[in-house]
């Protein structure tokens, strides 16, 4: 059961760092890329310790990769990570889709069957 557990905690740390939109961007520009976390706080209306803070939770979330060079740190995406990412999603789709397709078929079956009972 622990294996489920693993895998809904990494889903909620990978859709929490997904859930603010300055998260986002800065995944969309180390996904481009690899960038030196001062290069990347300079984009943004922020402080270099707020912009830091972003990093560290795409880190967390094993969405963002950092190393170190000389005295910068370098981040670059986790494209493995933004693609388990896109399975997840893709998964709830198909389950959305599989409701979607019941319930049409209820309403074809209620339809017919209302056909029947008026002829």
């Amino acid at each position: 059961m622990t294996g489920i557990d693993d895998d809904e905690d990494r889903a909620d740390a990978l859709f929490h760092a997904l859930a603010d939109r300055t998260r986002r961007d800065i995944m969309r520009r180390v996904l481009a890329g690899e960038h030196s976390v001062s290069a990347l706080a300079a984009k943004y209306d922020m402080s270099f310790a707020a912009v830091q803070k972003h990093v560290v939770v795409l880190e967390k979330a094993g969405l963002l990769v950092k190393r170190r060079s000389g005295r910068e740190q370098l981040a670059s995406g986790d494209v493995a990570a933004v693609r388990s990412v896109a399975s997840m999603l893709t998964e709830l789709e198909q389950i959305w889709r599989g409701r979607i397709a019941r319930i049409d078929e209820l309403i074809a079956s209620e339809t017919t069957t209302g056909l029947n009972e008026e002829d």
